[in-house]
C-alpha cells in the first residue's frame, strides 16, 4: 500500500507540474503575441489523454475527457457570446486532461477568479470600471438570452449592445497561469 501512495503522490506532483509548467509557458506567448498557439495546447492534450489511460485505464480515460469539457466550456462560451479567445478554451481543455474532474473543477474556480481579479485590476488601473460593470452585465444578459431562447442570430438579438471605446481584454493566460498555481498549492497543501 505504501508503494501505491508514493506512486500517487509522484504522479500527482509530476501533473502538476506540467500543468504549471505549460501555464507558464502559455502565459509567455499571450502576453507576448496576445495567443496560446497550438503548438502547445495540442500536444500538452494528447500526451494528458496518454497519460490518463495508461494511469487509470478507460476510467482515467473518461475522467480526463470529461474533465476537459468541463473546463472548456465556459471559455468556449465566452468565445460564441463575449470576445475570448479560442487558444483560452482550448489550452484549459488539455489542462483538464491532465488533472481529471475533480482536480479540474477546482482549477476552474480558481482561474476563473484569477480572471476576476486581473480584469477589475486592469479596469480600476484605466479607471474604466464602471465600464467595466455595464459590459460584464450586458454580456451576461445577452448570453442568458441566447440561452433561454429569446434571442436569436435571425433576428439580429435583442438590442444589447457593448461599449467597446477602449480595449479592456486582458491576456487570459496570465489568468490561467495565476489560478493553475493557486489550485495546484491548494491541492498539494490539502493532499499533504
Amino acid at each position: 500500500m505504501m508503494f501505491i501512495d508514493t506512486v500517487f503522490e509522484t504522479t500527482t506532483a509530476l501533473q502538476w507540474g506540467v500543468v504549471i509548467g505549460a501555464s507558464l509557458i502559455a502565459a509567455a506567448f499571450d502576453l507576448r503575441t496576445r495567443r496560446i498557439p497550438n503548438t502547445i495546447t495540442l500536444p500538452l492534450l494528447v500526451v494528458g489523454l496518454l497519460q490518463a489511460a495508461w494511469m487509470a485505464g478507460l476510467s482515467g480515460l473518461a475522467d480526463a475527457l470529461g474533465a476537459s469539457v468541463l473546463l472548456a466550456l465556459p471559455f468556449v462560451l465566452m468565445f460564441l457570446f463575449a470576445g475570448g479567445g479560442a487558444g483560452d478554451a482550448k489550452f484549459m481543455a488539455a489542462i483538464g486532461t491532465w488533472l481529471g474532474l475533480k482536480q479540474g473543477l477546482i482549477v476552474l474556480f480558481c482561474v476563473a477568479a484569477a480572471g476576476i481579479v486581473l480584469a477589475v485590476a486592469k479596469a480600476v488601473v484605466r479607471r474604466n470600471a464602471r465600464l467595466v460593470m455595464s459590459n460584464t452585465f450586458l454580456s451576461f444578459y445577452g448570453l442568458m438570452l441566447t440561452l433561454t431562447g429569446y434571442r436569436t442570430k435571425q433576428d439580429g438579438g435583442s438590442g444589447v449592445s457593448l461599449d467597446l471605446s477602449c480595449d479592456m481584454t486582458i491576456p487570459y493566460g496570465v489568468a490561467i497561469f495565476a489560478g493553475v498555481c493557486a489550485a495546484g498549492g491548494f491541492v498539494l497543501l490539502w493532499q499533504g
